[in-house]
């Protein structure tokens, strides 16, 4: 049977994401900083939108309790344009292309940092005309860059060996210490290392003391120097800080030479030294979290959840601007308009759906915490995206975006929503399974319970796990006790038994 050409119609479905779609899903995800800037650039580059300054609504939910809640106030959605996509912004993350690459993949068994805790701000008080306290405190924190090139300008008489100094001062790190080598610096100046090395060692005799060192080994040395108490027992001493940092000070004596009194006499000088001699200078103030969603307990046991109106943008589409600007316009300023008036309207859309996703995804994640909320972390339960995203109808890629750097502020502290987010370790009497987050806290408290002559194994400890319901293996105990930073057993009964020495 002969090839013959034919023309057939056939009818299927895709799904097309526009460019106004992928902008919507990609403001899932950003934070309310970075919203921030994005609206910032939006605003000058659209003239159709302004901020409203009068906006007071809110979006909240009071949860009763029993699983159910109710919503007040929230706020209108502008209608879409004609022709516009009324797709949700709940869209599978295979669909994006070129997408920020944000994936759920394996969140479902990550690990989960701890709480941001709850935040304070000390410094925000005014105080008189000067500005807050921190204002006054960063104005007034010395420059150690200005502080060396003083010194450098009495101490190193020399013009060529001075532009050697001013290029050593740029290259030291936040700690203080050198960062480049001796040879690459002599090459980048165009001199020989000896007279970098001729520099470097006038440098070092400079305030603070320990500066311009290498290593943390030669900045404790050029403190004990500059006190006068670098002898051979300590130059032995910091040779092997290894066996100091297990707390083996039985070894440490034998290498040094010394007695056990002369040892904790040498351990309490090595501690009183300043590892990181440029922080005194270079101080850093870390940025309190703003959360995005407020909680609070109701007087009647419920809770209420509502988004923080200082991160909630609020943008409005001027349309009396449009209506007057339109009607004096040519045929190319008005396409412009209508692209812009389009655009303009798509934003404070998704602005909407954006806050109304954020809000559904945080009173589901309360819903499923309720016990950690009311009862403190030995109460978390494991949770996956799947979970939260099946509960609200919604695909886990979306529910992925949402929990991406945001925050919401709770009477147990602030957190990231991603906190609550945790793989689940069976339990061996058959009940509910374990949150990892608070089987990691139940660790902590076994191991800071513990007393120097009883100094719990990672077998112990799994023995005890198991005697409470929970099912875990060795390996996951010893994991689980690193990502704490908890030495391991031997270390910690050196170090206890070292402080009961008073070493």
């Amino acid at each position: 049977m002969g090839l013959t050409p034919r023309l057939d119609l056939r009818q299927s479905q895709s799904l097309v994401i526009t460019p106004q779609l992928q902008q919507a899903i990609k403001l899932l995800q950003l934070s309310s900083l970075e919203l921030s800037a994005y609206l910032s650039t939006e605003l000058e580059s659209n003239p159709l939108l302004e901020i409203d300054e009068v906006g007071e609504s809110s979006i909240l939910a009071e949860s009763t309790g029993n699983g159910e809640d109710r919503r007040d106030d929230t706020p209108p959605v502008v209608d879409s344009v004609d022709g516009e996509d009324e797709r949700p912004l709940d869209i599978s993350e295979e669909v994006v292309d070129n997408d920020s690459g944000l994936s759920d993949g394996g969140l479902d068994s990550r690990e989960t940092p701890d709480s941001v805790g709850a935040l304070a701000d000390p410094w925000g008080t005014p105080s008189g005309e000067g500005g807050t306290a921190l204002d006054r405190a960063v104005a007034d924190a010395p420059d150690l860059r200005s502080h060396l090139l003083q010194q450098l300008s009495f101490g190193v008489p020399d013009q060529a060996e001075r532009l050697i100094g001013a290029f050593l001062i740029e290259q030291l790190d936040e700690s203080g210490y050198l960062a480049i080598d001796l040879a690459d610096a002599a090459e980048a100046l165009g001199t020989d290392a000896a007279s970098v090395e001729r520099v470097l060692a006038k440098l070092q005799r400079f305030e603070p003391s320990g500066i311009f060192a290498r290593d943390l080994r030669e900045c404790l040395k050029l403190q004990l120097v500059d006190r006068n108490r670098f002898d051979p027992a300590m130059e032995a001493l910091l040779a092997r800080l290894d066996l100091l940092a297990a707390r083996d000070m039985r070894k440490l004596c034998d290498v040094c030479g010394v007695s056990a009194e002369d040892m904790r006499e040498m351990v309490a000088e090595i501690r009183a030294l300043d590892p990181k001699p440029a922080l005194r200078f270079e101080r850093s103030y870390e940025q309190s979290v703003v959360p995005d969603v407020l909680m609070t307990l109701q007087p009647a046991g419920g809770w209420r959840i509502e988004l923080n109106p200082q991160t909630l943008p609020r943008v409005l589409v001027n349309h009396a601007y449009y209506a007057e600007v339109s009607r004096a316009s040519t045929k190319a300023d008005k396409s412009f308009l209508t692209e812009r008036f389009q655009s303009a309207n798509w934003l404070v859309k998704a602005l909407n759906q954006r806050a109304e996703t954020i809000l559904k995804v945080s009173i589901e994640i309360v819903k499923q915490q309720d016990g950690f909320f009311r009862h403190g972390i030995a109460h978390l339960r494991p949770l996956v995206l799947r979970d939260v995203a099946e509960a609200i109808e919604m695909h886990e890629s979306t529910v992925s975006r949402v929990t991406t750097n945001k925050y919401i502020s709770t009477p147990r502290g602030v957190f990231e929503l991603k906190y609550f987010f945790t793989q689940g370790l069976p339990s061996s009497n058959g009940a509910e399974a374990h949150s990892s987050a608070s089987v990691r806290h139940r660790i902590k408290v076994l191991i800071d319970g513990e007393q120097a002559d009883a100094v719990l194994s990672d077998d112990r400890i799994v023995e005890m796990l198991r005697g409470e319901g929970i099912e875990v293996a060795r390996r996951t105990v010893a994991k689980y006790r690193d990502a704490l930073n908890i030495p391991s057993s031997a270390r910690r009964r050196r170090e206890k038994m070292s402080s009961l020495h008073g070493i």
